[in-house]
This record gives C-alpha cells, structure tokens and sequence, in this order.
C-alpha cells in the first residue's frame, strides 16, 4: 500500500529506541525524510547509522525534548515539518503520597506541555499547507489508569484533552491530531516496569516478566514494529479522516466498549 507520504518531512521525537525509533523507521520506508532526536550522543549516532541503511534522507538532532533548549534545537533543524510524533520518556512508576511538587511538575513539563509547545510550533504552517499529522504517543494509563501509574496517567491525560479539543478545529485543513497508547511492547520500558514489579512484589525477573506476558489478552508482548506501521498510516495521505481518537495498540486487552 502507498501511502502517499513519499517526500514528506517528519519530525519524530525521543526516537533512537523503542517505540519513537519505531516510528522512525517505518516513515523512512515510506520515503519520508525523517528527523530523529535523542539526549545520548553515542545513541543517537547508532541510531542514525542504522536508520541510513533504510534511507539516505534520516537527520539527527540531539537535545532533550522535555526541555526549552531541546526543543529550540529541534525546531531549528525541522522547522516546518508535515507530520510530529511527540514521543518522551514516560514518568517513573511510584506511590501516590510519595510524589511531591517538583516530582509533578516534572511529569507534566515533559508529558503535557512539552509535546503541546511544539504543536504550537508546527501547526501554522501545517494549516497553511493544508497538510499535517500530528500523532502522540501516550499510554494505555490515560483510560485505564492504574495506582502506581498516577504521574503517566495525569500529565498524558491532560495531553489528550487538550489535542481532543484542538482537532475539533484543525481538521478543515487536513491536519489529524491523534493519539496512539501502547500497552505491553518488548522494550527498555517493559524490563523497566519488570524490575520495579520485583521490588515491589518480591518476585524474580522471570516471573514479572511473565506477569506481564499474561496480562496482554493476546498472550504476548507487542512488538514495535506493528506500532511503528499504525504511526505510519496515520501520518499517510489515506488517514485524513481519523483525526481526535485514541488508538489502542495492547493485543486486544482494552477492557471497555468505548
């Protein structure tokens, strides 16, 4: 299938692993040039060396998302790109009571404002073209929010609202705002979650992990190239109709009816 995105440009935050690189490389098969970014040097070299042996047309850009500066060096690099994927690192797991001001205000600044301050920067010039995607990778937390998962679901959710309301108002011009919320992909945040269960269940690795594997109604974990193919037919010329929703991509798990 084409999806008529050949020659588009792409700026795809926290993407030198995981689900963001993911979606790296599924827009580069599709002929996007792409912009990937990462805080560690060394990473974001590796993933540009990797990414080039898909396409020639994969630009790096280092500096931390969830930050003024990070953010003033991406924009710089892509200023004007046709499709974003806003993408950071999800807040620590923890206990409610323990999570102080500064604790919240992190989670937030990088989960919320963060991916709404570079919409603002991409969006004018999308709707003068009238072509845009904006897609946000969230999480499963913002419908189905779990106790120790407060700081993900509050700041994502807060995200969600806000791009809900805005498509409302940028589909006219052919720009979709939709959000994508994994649930259980093999990555660096699932051995994460792993660990975090063993301290706090007292259990080995081995158990957690398959802890995690019977909670996906599919019986496995995802993997991140069937996420990186939604993101990329999202941001194609054939999603111009899906704009505000949230995609579920958990193996079937979600448990309500809307």
């Amino acid at each position: 299938m084409d999806l008529g995105i050949a020659g588009r440009t792409a700026l795809v935050c926290g993407s030198t692993r995981g689900l963001g690189r993911a979606c790296a490389e599924a827009l580069a098969r599709e002929g996007v040039t792409v912009f990937i970014n990462g805080r560690d040097a060394a990473r974001l070299d590796e993933a540009l060396r990797d990414l080039r042996l898909i396409s020639a047309q994969v630009h790096a850009v280092q500096g931390d998302v969830g930050a003024a500066e990070g953010r003033r060096a991406l924009l710089a690099a892509c200023p004007q790109p046709d499709i974003l994927v806003n993408n950071n690192a999800g807040p620590s797991p923890g206990q409610f009571l323990s999570f102080d001001h500064q604790t919240w205000m992190g989670a937030i600044e990088s989960n919320m404002v963060a991916p709404i301050q570079l919409v603002q920067a991409v969006l004018p010039a999308m709707r003068e073209r009238k072509f845009g995607r904006i897609v946000n990778i969230t999480s499963a937390m913002v419908t189905t929010p779990r106790p120790h998962m407060t700081l993900s679901a509050g700041a994502r959710a807060g995200l969600t609202a806000v791009m809900k309301g805005l498509s409302f108002d940028t589909a006219r011009d052919n720009v979709t705002i939709n959000n994508l919320l994994p649930e259980r992909f093999d990555t660096d945040r699932q051995e994460q979650m792993a660990r975090v269960a063993m301290q706090r269940d007292g259990i080995s690795y081995e158990e957690a992990r398959r802890r995690q594997v019977e909670s996906i109604a599919a019986r496995r974990l995802g993997r991140p190239e069937e996420f990186g193919a939604m993101c990329a037919f999202l941001c194609s010329a054939l999603a111009g109709f899906v704009s505000g929703q949230n995609v579920h991509l958990d193996g079937g798990s979600y448990p309500a009816l809307v």
